[in-house]
């Protein structure tokens, strides 16, 4: 007996699943599959049934198509169930080397972050992408969806529920396999072309498939290709990122003149700089630098000019630095500036997959598969800022210094400063004068797999080994801190003048009085970050969906084993690592990042080996065949996972579901599972690397209020820019969870000729703990705080001894004198726990074929009912310290609270699709709603939060097929347009919210294909 073709689990009745939200139904001239082809997710034993308990969702390649999605990133944004999409490459990475860019996307289920949803290909796992993006503070590895061709996919499964005792990490809110075209006859072909209505961005992508018998049948060997070529989406091509200052877009509200919507940059080319030793500076008894030493550049036009300077037209000296309301006007504004910045990049994507299947025998077949994916990307960033911890050191000879020595050209008239003159540091400073960056990104995936798969009696099995790797190399414009300041640091005129600031007449456009291009050549260079991702899998399965009768009930059963390796490198740039570090020419002192504004980051490689078993028994109760009243059919799973990990110890999870039918049509589902997700390799193999934020030091403002300097907290100034040392931990335990999910699914029966309906409910949470994350420098100053008001410290936060002016601060305060802040201690660990609870509905109905045609409607809708993240330990101590009075309460520390409408959690989501078919002509409509959300840091005069309003878009297709035209085979024309009704996102402080909205309006298309 010849051996059937099957994927990866089992075939399941048709009633059980579910269309995906937004997913148009498969033609009406296609005839249905036979039930026995469906094979999906959420079961090992071929032939059982209990996936009927789990909520799955498939996806057919028609449904695809029939979208017009581009990329994998167009077709889960329509899951109701997704979550944001935080890791794409409109959020990712901007003008930083620090995170993942270029050609990436991701897919996450059930509101959680990203990372927790397990995504396979063709039933086994994808290599992960080798480089992260951080969340809450902690870098998360996922998948890159965009690395699997839309074009080929046969199907995606989506199973919504909690899955790790059958697929092991990551698969805590559910699992997503993309399933592709691996047995293929014919030859396909089709082109998409399309663009974004009233911007430069235009797509163009191409699919070809073909597939061929061979050995009387025996064999099989299909080819699939894609291409796709998609220009850039710029800030400048919609109003609502043209420009950084957006209050103007709340003008009549209540959010009026609310400085949250200018997102203009501090960082400008109205630098601001300290004198050496912070010696004041005065001319003709005047001061022309504050007390401290401390001046910025401005336009005469502002108020506070101390001196006029020569070196550029219409500007002077103010003292201190850039203060709020009064010097607003100097902040960049880089989007209106440089409207040429990306908001998506352009990008060439290539995806060649092979796949060769052989029956050696009746019982045994081999199966291959070669995949290779790459993709190029090209964006524009913003100019490069100097950081405050690693300030650069103008010589007191420096040709545009204006307190250099007495006789230099650029000195200014009647200062006090010694006659050998004053160096000076910078404070603050944009080189903006250098404009954009570019940054270019390769992204490449390999992925090879054998295998043999067979029968023996009633014995299914199959072993496969697969190897896939992932890298990346992401390489850009960038400024050498060492060359820059050789540049400042020049005698001549064509030295590099950071004090020409910006233009007068409009100072937060560009420099009108740029330095020299060939001296901004000579500190520009490339920086390079190489990743790598590896995955090496070997696993053997068996399954037997009739291994004994129970009471004429066949009984199944499953089991397997898997090996796999698991690499991550990430290798930074010489100037980056440490390498190459920036020696102050002038003070001496070593910083270890040699490229401006990137803090150190060292190079990182972590491995590990896992080793995995599983069992899953599909034990029927009742069955059709036994006619028992109210008991139509009642079936359990139960399934068990156990891990064994090299680095992170061993975990064990269980999962117990089933389903009741009570009459033929009514059927009640449920499952409860525990889950768990590894710490990626990035968290547990990091070295100490460095970041810098602004932070304030509550300490000395309590000292300042105890002292009666200040009358509150609101008054107090002592922010300073603080470097954050984070450490990986190689203690860390994996996150654990537990979930389940109740749900019913109704096919109530309807008249003759009226077609067929589905109705479906799914209530579900999920309880997370021991997430992995780190204690934000702020929180360790705010504990350092309260454990000095109590006379002793907090270890993490490291300070210089205390100076006299500290000793003089402190005195009279009962608080023991201390230095300013040197850097912060971090280590990631195992800290929040989270709850997530929602349901989910759907509607499915199919007409019968009448004169006037046949249609389709279906609706899938999401509400999150809970989001609550509690607090930790450490953060409730300070919650507790600040009710008892110990501290005081305006730290801004927050605890434990419910999430949803917060940021990228809105409480609904839904989507629903009409489709017409009459002959060859195919209409679709699909119509998609995002709930509103708050922007959880803004607020107006009466402390109301800033609401992002909903969202409900529409999109509309025409399709038109030749069964069999002049050139044999068949040939399908679509025209279609995305938003039709040209929605806008709604409005954010920053535009748009990228994790939840596409950037673009309507968006038209036109799609040609070809079969033979």
């Amino acid at each position: 007996m010849a051996i059937s073709r099957f994927t990866l689990a089992r075939p399941v009745q048709l009633a059980a699943l579910q269309p995906a939200a937004g997913m148009i139904p498969k033609a009406a001239e296609a005839p249905p599959p036979p039930v026995d082809e469906i094979v999906v997710v959420g079961s090992q034993i071929r032939g059982a049934k209990t996936t009927g308990a789990l909520p799955v969702s498939v996806v057919g390649k028609e449904d695809i198509a029939a979208m017009g999605a581009v990329s994998a990133n167009d077709l889960f944004r329509t899951l109701p169930q997704a979550s944001d999409m935080t890791f794409n490459e409109q959020t990712l990475g901007g003008g930083s080397p620090n995170a993942a860019r270029g050609d990436v996307a991701s897919v996450s289920l059930r509101g959680l972050e990203q990372g927790n949803t397990l995504v396979l290909l063709n039933g086994r796992r994808m290599v992960l992408h080798p480089t992260s993006q951080t969340s809450n503070g902690t870098p998360v590895l996922t998948y890159n969806v965009n690395a699997v061709p839309v074009g080929g996919l046969e199907r995606v499964e989506v199973l919504r529920d909690g899955a790790a005792a059958l697929y092991g990490s990551d698969a805590v809110a559910g699992v997503v396999n993309n399933v592709l075209s691996t047995d293929y006859t014919g030859l396909s072909l089709d082109a998409t072309y399309g663009g974004a209505e009233g911007t430069g961005m235009r797509e163009f992508q191409f699919n070809g498939k073909y597939g061929s018998d061979f050995s009387g049948g025996r064999g099989n060997i299909s080819l699939m290709a894609n291409f796709t070529r998609r220009t850039a989406l710029e800030v400048g091509d919609q109003d609502y990122t043209a420009t950084n200052d957006l209050r103007s877009f709340v003008e009549g509200t209540a959010f009026e003149g609310n400085t949250a919507f200018d997102t203009r940059s501090t960082s400008s080319s109205w630098g601001a700089f300290r004198t050496q030793n912070g010696l004041a500076v005065r001319s003709n008894g005047t001061l022309v630098t504050s007390a401290a030493g401390v001046f910025h550049i401005q336009p005469q036009t502002n108020a506070g000019c101390q001196i006029n300077l020569s070196t550029a037209p219409g500007i002077c000296i103010d003292d201190g630095v850039i203060t709020g309301a009064a010097d607003r006007n100097l902040r960049a504004d880089n989007s209106a500036s440089f409207p040429d910045i990306t908001v998506t990049p352009s990008t060439t994507r290539f995806n060649v997959f092979s796949f060769i299947n052989y029956e050696l025998s009746d019982s045994v077949k081999f199966f291959s598969e070669l995949g290779y994916y790459r993709a190029k990307s090209k964006g524009y960033t913003t100019p490069g800022t100097l950081l405050a911890t690693t300030p650069i050191t103008i010589s007191s000879s420096a040709y545009w210094n204006p307190f250099g020595a007495v006789g230099s050209v650029n000195r200014l008239p009647g200062i006090d400063a010694p006659a050998e003159g004053l160096n000076l540091t910078t404070v603050n400073l944009s080189i903006r004068d250098a404009g954009m960056r570019q940054v270019n990104v390769t992204n490449q995936q390999f992925r090879l797999l054998g295998g043999l798969k067979g029968e023996m009696g009633n014995w299914d099995w199959e072993s496969a080994a697969l190897y896939s790797e992932a890298t990346v190399k992401d390489s850009g414009d960038a400024i050498s801190n060492s060359l820059l300041q050789a540049a400042i640091n020049r005698t001549t005129a064509d030295a590099y003048n950071p004090f020409s600031g910006g233009d007068p007449s409009n100072p937060s456009g560009l420099d009108t009085t740029p330095s020299a291009q060939s001296t901004i050549d000579s500190f520009i260079v490339t920086s390079t970050r190489r990743n790598k991702t590896t995955l090496a899998l070997w696993d053997a399965k068996v399954s037997n969906a009739q291994l004994i009768d129970l009471w004429g009930a066949p009984i199944g059963i499953a089991a397997g084993i898997e090996f796999r390796r698991e690499t991550y490198k990430d290798d930074r740039d010489a100037l980056q690592d440490g390498s190459t570090p920036f020696v102050d020419s002038v003070t001496g002192v070593s910083y270890s990042s040699d490229l401006l504004g990137a803090s150190y980051r060292p190079d990182i490689y972590g491995k590990r080996t896992v080793f995995s078993a599983y069992a899953e028994l599909a034990v029927p109760v009742f069955t059709p065949e036994m006619e028992i009243p109210m008991f139509h059919a009642l079936e359990f799973q139960l399934a068990g996972r156990y891990e064994h990990y090299s680095d992170v110890g061993d975990v064990a999870k269980p999962k117990l579901a089933g389903f009741w039918d009570l009459l033929d049509g009514i059927r009640l589902r449920g499952s409860i599972s525990g889950g768990f997700r590894a710490p990626n390799l990035e968290v547990i193999n990091t070295p100490v690397s460095e970041g810098v934020n602004s932070r304030t030091d509550y300490v000395q403002c309590e000292a300042d209020l105890r002292a009666g300097r200040i009358s509150s907290f609101s008054g107090c100034t002592r922010s300073f820019a603080v470097q954050q040392r984070r450490d990986g931990n190689s203690e860390l335990k994996p996150e654990e969870s537990t979930s389940w999910s109740l749900g019913a699914v109704l096919t109530p029966p309807l008249p003759g000729g009226l077609g067929k309906v589905t109705l479906t409910v799914d209530r579900w949470r999920i309880k997370q703990k021991s997430s992995v994350g780190i204690l934000s420098d702020a929180t360790e100053i705010a504990l350092d705080y309260l454990a000095r008001v109590n006379g002793s410290s907090n270890p993490n936060v490291v300070r210089a001894a205390a100076t006299a002016d500290d000793i003089a601060r402190y005195a009279g305060t009962g608080i023991t004198p201390t230095g300013d802040i040197l850097y912060v201690d971090s280590r990631y660990e195992n800290l929040l726990p989270l709850d997530v609870q929602g349901i989910d509905f759907g509607f499915n109905y199919a007409s019968p074929t009448t004169p006037a045609g046949r249609f389709t409607l279906s609706f899938n809708a999401s509400k999150l009912i809970k989001y609550y993240q509690s607090a930790s330990a450490q953060v409730q101590s300070l919650l507790d310290a600040i009710a008892g009075g110990e501290i005081n309460g305006a730290i801004g520390v927050t605890g434990a609270a419910d999430l949803v409408r917060q940021d990228g959690h809105p409480r609904w989501r839904y989507s629903g699709t009409l489709t017409w078919y009459k002959g060859p002509v195919q209409v679709g409509l699909f119509t998609q709603y995002i709930g509103s959300v708050e922007q959880s840091t803004v607020f107006d005069a009466n402390a109301n939060p800033y609401v992002v309003d909903s969202q409900l878009t529409g999109n509309l297709y025409v399709q038109y097929t030749l069964k069999k035209d002049g050139l044999g085979g068949t040939t399908s024309i679509q025209l279609g347009a995305r938003n039709f009704t040209n929605e806008r996102p709604p409005l954010a402080t920053s535009g748009y919210l990228a994790s939840l909205y596409q950037p673009q309006r309507r968006y038209w298309y036109a799609t040609i294909r070809k079969s033979f």
